[in-house]
This record gives C-alpha cells, sequence and structure tokens, in this order.
C-alpha cells in the first residue's frame, strides 16, 4: 500500500473527528491554539491506537481467511464509507464546547471505531504498521485541530461535505483492494 494510499484513508477516517471538532468549535466562544492541540491530540492519537489494535487483531487471524480477505477489506471499508455518507444525511450534531477528558475520550473513541476495522483490513495487505498508524494519528490530529477553527470561524457549512468526501474515498479505496487483488487492475 502506498503513502498516498494511507494518506487517504487517514483523510477519510479522520472526517468524522473533523466533524465533530467543528461542532466543537461552533460551541465554543473563541477557539485558542490550547483548544485546538487539545481536540487534536485526542482524536489524532485514538485515531493511531485503533487500527494498530484492528491490525494486531486481524493479524492473529488472518491466516484462516487469506483466500477471501481482500473482500473482507473492500466490504468493510464499503460498509464504513456507506455509514459516512449516511451519517453526513443526519442533524443531530450537538453543539458542546466541553474539553473534559470523559466527554473527549468518549468522542475520540466513537470517533475512531472505523479505524479499527481499517485496521483489521491492514492485517490483508503488505504494509508498515508503524509509519501508516502515525501518519493517519498526524492527519487526523491535523485536521481536527483545524476543525475545531473552522468551526469557530465557518459553523457547519462544510460539515456534510466532509463526511460524504471521507466516506467515497474509503469506498474507492475499498474498490481497488478488491479489484487489485481479483486481478482486475
Amino acid at each position: 500500500m502506498s503513502v498516498l494510499e494511507i494518506f487517504l484513508i487517514g483523510i477519510g477516517l479522520s472526517m468524522d473527528a473533523f466533524a465533530v471538532s467543528i461542532c466543537k468549535g461552533l460551541a465554543m466562544k473563541k477557539a485558542g491554539i490550547r483548544q485546538m492541540l487539545i481536540v487534536g491530540a485526542w482524536f489524532g492519537g485514538f485515531q493511531a491506537l485503533m487500527p494498530l489494535l484492528g491490525y494486531l487483531l486481524g493479524s492473529t487471524f488472518a491466516r484462516y481467511i487469506t483466500k477471501i480477505d481482500h473482500w473482507v477489506a473492500f466490504i468493510l471499508l464499503t460498509l464504513i464509507g456507506l455509514n459516512m455518507i449516511r451519517e453526513s444525511r443526519s442533524k443531530e450534531e450537538k453543539e458542546d464546547a466541553s474539553l473534559r477528558p470523559l466527554e473527549m475520550l468518549l468522542l475520540a473513541i466513537a470517533t475512531s471505531i472505523d479505524a479499527l476495522a481499517v485496521g483489521i483490513t491492514f492485517s490483508f495487505t503488505d504494509i508498515q504498521i508503524i509509519p501508516a498508524v502515525l501518519l493517519i494519528g498526524a492527519t487526523t490530529f491535523a485536521l481536527s485541530a483545524a476543525g475545531v477553527k473552522v468551526g469557530n470561524v465557518f459553523g457547519m457549512r462544510y460539515h456534510s461535505i466532509s463526511q460524504v468526501a471521507g466516506g467515497v474515498i474509503l469506498i474507492l479505496i475499498g474498490t481497488r483492494i478488491l479489484l487489485r487483488d481479483l486481478g482486475v487492475i
């Protein structure tokens, strides 16, 4: 898997965290560097941790499903992508400026569950997992920190677009994995 593909996966995975970061920024009277760094650290950290855990879990069971691994990757990435697109149509986002550790922990877990599934798909590919999760975490950190500022300045105008874009990216990468392993491309 190329660095560009991993970067695009990082962008796709970070869209939930980016959307929540926009909501956080929207609810803040003033979004300073401290708030941006806190949100970025929580979301970026968990977005790096979850695919690593998924990779370790998937590696444990990979030998049992190597003949269908490309289908598993395709199905998981497609389901995650479709769910992101579905969520983009939801109006249920809650505006809350709190950065309390328990709340941030719950949000970080909730926005990175899909990264766990992506980590499982990584175990079926030829990937260097540490650089991959560091790139995903750094991408999410940067986008989440920026999301706080974007939300604070622009509001929710781009929330749906970012969710759809993230979903489409994950679906396209899943399709590419499937087509590559089937010998189509």
